[in-house]
Formats: C-alpha cells, structure tokens, sequence
C-alpha cells in the first residue's frame, strides 16, 4: 500500500472569519469536493455538508434529521485553493468565526454499475475517498464505491426525507449502526444486510435510512490509507492519563463516539487551537459551540487523552474513531515527520 507523504493534499482544516459578503476561503491546498462546514463561537447554527456530486448549491446538517436544502446564499463554488462562501450567516456570519474540513475524492462524478444499482461516485483511490449517490430500491441490493478496497467508514443519509444519519463501521462489524446526529450507543441492524462492504461494493438491507424506495441517497465511504487515515477502536481507561490511540501518524483531525452507551461525537483538530493538548472539541451531533475542555493531545504517532470524560475516555468503555493525518510518522523518504 503506497504511503501519502503530504496528507495535506487530501484532506485539510482550514479556519476563517465571517464578512457577511461572499468571500474566498483559501489554504485548503487543492479544490475540495467534500466541505464540511461549522460556525465556532455560539450554537445558533447548525453542521453543513457540501459535495461535488450533489452539487455545491445543497446542503445536508450533519447535527439534525433534516432532508437535504437548497443553500444558494451558502457556498457558491469549490475552488482551487479552497472555497467561496456566500451572505448565509450559518456559513458567513460577520465576525463569527469558522472552521472548515476539506477532503478531495475524485471531482465530477461518474456512473459506477459494479453494484445491482447504479451509483455516480467521485473516488480518489489514492486518499481512499469516494462520495456515493444512489437510489433506494427498499430491497437488498448492492452499490458500486469505487474505491478498489474494502472501506472501514461508511457515513450515510437520506436526502429526500427526515430521517436519521447512519454510519457503518468496520471495527463494529456488518451487524451494528451508529447514528451521527445522535449521541446513543450503538444498535443490532440488518440495514447493511449482514454482509461487509468488499472492495467494489456495499451491501444495503431494506431500511430507509440507507435504502428508501425511490430515495435520493449519499454515502461518503473511507478506506485506511497508510500515512494518511486511520478508522479503528478503543477501550477508555477513566483516568487523567487517558488511553493513547496509535495511528502511526500525527493526526490533523480526529473524531470519536462512545459505542456502548451515551456520548457526542468528539472532533478535534490541528488549526483550531495550534498547541497541545488540542482542548476544542466540537460535536458532530450537536450545534453547540466549541468545548474547551483540554480533551485531547495530538502527537507525531497518534493521539492520547489528558481527561477522564466519560464520553471519550469512560473506564472500560467502547469507543470508535476516525482519524487523518497531519504528517505520517515517517515518510518513504526514511525522514521522520516534524513532531511537537
């Protein structure tokens, strides 16, 4: 597996303050086709989630049900170097300030007929990204990912109606689910049919969420990459000195969710406060403003936790996590990576 040695390429933070006028947001290092917005200072606004193949005018809110919007005032392009944000105050609002998460999968979508229905996938191979839409047939089915291997992350949601997010994860295995707009424990699920996503397709049961009868659906789907992402679990020890998670990376961003009971999605990152520990937390399933709770301590091979907050550290419980890099340990130059 070829190791990425500028993860920054691929994936990037970038931070930002609103003007209330349509303004360029640069730094994202390559044109983005997954924008993951969120407002910083207060809870008035809620996640926004912009894509190349649904198309830059929509949004979907990754903290509530909501089907997907038309959000013509919200972005209005992906750019080379990052985006353009229009007057919408949850994207825009003067003064506020902001924090934007950037992936690139594969640009403009292609159809993909390696599933019983055809999807349009925009993939990147190299980073292991691929952004999915699909019809529901409410039937067991199979949908093309086009990422060339198996992925461990799968993020799903309806856009056509209110319904729950849910996300497939390797490490729990083909039978639970997790909601991201909610903060419960994980739950038994035949929606992905029992069966693990291979290395051209995943498996859909007859659930709405994920597979609703003439629905419009987006899956983002991620695969481990080496020096670049890192999708596993751990178990919380409930002290100060909190479990260390190994990635062998230095992590730009890290999200994690409790599995066996209560507790937000944690989601932290290297902009948002510059120096360790990286104490701002946001949460994917809430619209509340950043948590300075001196969570989690980002290092040059992975990330450890300087609390015992029950809802990324509880002693003995189960947890999940994404993670991408900053810089990889060591790149296939030999020369280790710059730790702090």
């Amino acid at each position: 597996m070829a190791q990425i040695n500028k993860p920054n390429t691929y994936f990037n933070p970038v931070l930002y303050t609103g003007t209330g006028s349509t303004q360029s947001i640069t730094g994202v290092n390559f044109q983005p086709d997954f924008v993951w917005l969120k407002e910083r200072n207060s809870s008035a606004y809620s996640h926004n989630l912009f894509d190349v193949v649904r198309g830059v005018l929509k949004t979907i809110q990754a903290n509530n049900t909501g089907a997907e919007q038309n959000a013509t005032t919200a972005l209005s392009s992906f750019n080379a170097d990052g985006f353009t944000v229009g007057t919408d105050i949850g994207v825009n609002e003067n003064g506020t300030n902001f924090v934007g998460w950037n992936w690139k999968a594969g640009g403009t979508a292609s159809s993909n007929t390696g599933g019983s229905i055809t999807s349009s996938v925009s993939a990147s191979t190299t980073s292991g990204f691929s952004i999915v839409s699909y019809t529901g047939t409410n039937a067991v089915a199979t949908v093309g990912h086009g990422l060339g291997v198996a992925p461990s992350m799968i993020i799903f949601k309806n856009r056509n109606t209110t319904d729950n997010w849910n996300v497939f994860h390797a490490s729990r295995g083909n039978g639970k689910f997790i909601r991201l707009n909610e903060s419960d424990a994980e739950g038994n699920t035949s929606r992905f049919n029992n069966t693990s996503p291979t290395s051209s397709v995943f498996s859909l049961g007859a659930s709405s969420p994920v597979n609703g009868s003439g629905n419009n659906i987006i899956a983002y789907c991620f695969a481990e990459k080496k020096g670049f992402s890192k999708f596993g679990s751990y178990v919380g020890n409930g002290a100060n000195d909190g479990t260390f998670v190994y990635t062998g990376f230095k992590p730009a961003f890290v999200m994690v969710k409790r599995t066996n009971s209560t507790g937000n999605w944690h989601m932290a990152d290297n902009k948002r406060l510059g120096y360790n520990p990286d104490q701002n937390d946001l949460f994917a399933d809430l619209d509340n403003s950043e948590d300075t709770g001196n969570y989690t301590d980002i290092v040059s091979n992975g990330f450890k936790f300087r609390n015992s907050e029950a809802t990324h550290n509880g002693s003995g419980d189960s947890f999940i996590y994404m993670a991408f890099a900053e810089n990889p340990l060591v790149g296939t130059n030999g020369i280790p990576a710059t730790a702090r």
